[in-house]
């Protein structure tokens, strides 16, 4: 059994990223817990206080979708993670992994376009810097759509190395995004359900298989 920790900077980055792959393992008996790093919404101009509410009850309904046994939030401020000192960002995602003992860990890859991504990927490989006794042996990075792929063609892009089919737990997937209704964007926003299917096909036609995620292996300790 794995003990997996899914650590987003904002509430439907997991279901984004690698909802299919969260729905995988629990299919095959692993327990999953979530970090989500920020509100959220509070750095959007039109922001009301009813909106982190709306998304919590997004991502509680997203979650239990999925079966994640628990969420972590820690509320740091929407798109100013910069604003926060990293070890900051460390210590809480160390507090998590020192009582949980995760063994895999997925998380945002360092070349997206939104500073909360690069940030939270910053700090997770801070906090799981290779010590004796880390328990983490498996750091996977994933894409998020309108996040990943909106980054300058001008800076370092995500390669994949490292793909997970999905075929059988796409609708699960979909339903996590259904869930998130309120952040979904109509066709062709790089962040409707339409354009996250075409991803997952694009990915799962690299790799001979109907529908993958895509990630990039930051670390891998093989027993």
């Amino acid at each position: 059994m794995n003990k997996v920790l899914v650590i987003a900077a904002h509430a439907d980055d997991e279901a984004l990223g690698c909802a299919g792959t969260i729905a995988k393992h629990i299919d095959n008996g692993d327990i999953v817990e979530l970090i989500v790093m920020t509100d959220g919404v509070s750095a959007r101009p039109e922001h009301i206080t009813n909106e982190i509410t709306v998304r919590n009850e997004m991502l509680k309904a997203s979650s239990k979708t999925l079966g994640i046994s628990k969420i972590h939030q820690f509320n740091f401020p929407d798109n100013q993670m910069d604003s926060i000192p990293l070890l900051s960002v460390v210590q809480a995602i160390e507090s998590v992994i020192g009582y949980y003992q995760p063994n895999v860990i997925y998380t945002h890859c360092a070349q997206d376009l939104n500073i909360d991504h690069q940030l939270t990927h910053r700090a997770v490989m801070t906090a799981c810097r290779p010590q004796p006794n880390c328990p983490v042996k498996q750091i996977l990075c994933f894409e998020v759509k309108s996040g990943t792929d909106w980054q300058p063609s001008s800076q370092a892009q995500f390669t994949p190395n490292w793909f997970i089919d999905i075929s059988e737990y796409w609708q699960i997937k979909s339903q996590t995004l259904v869930d998130y209704n309120k952040e979904m964007m109509p066709w062709p926003h790089a962040r409707s359900i339409d354009a996250v299917k075409a991803l997952a096909q694009s990915r799962g036609s690299q790799v001979g298989v109907e529908l993958a995620e895509a990630f990039y292996l930051e670390r891998c300790i093989c027993l």
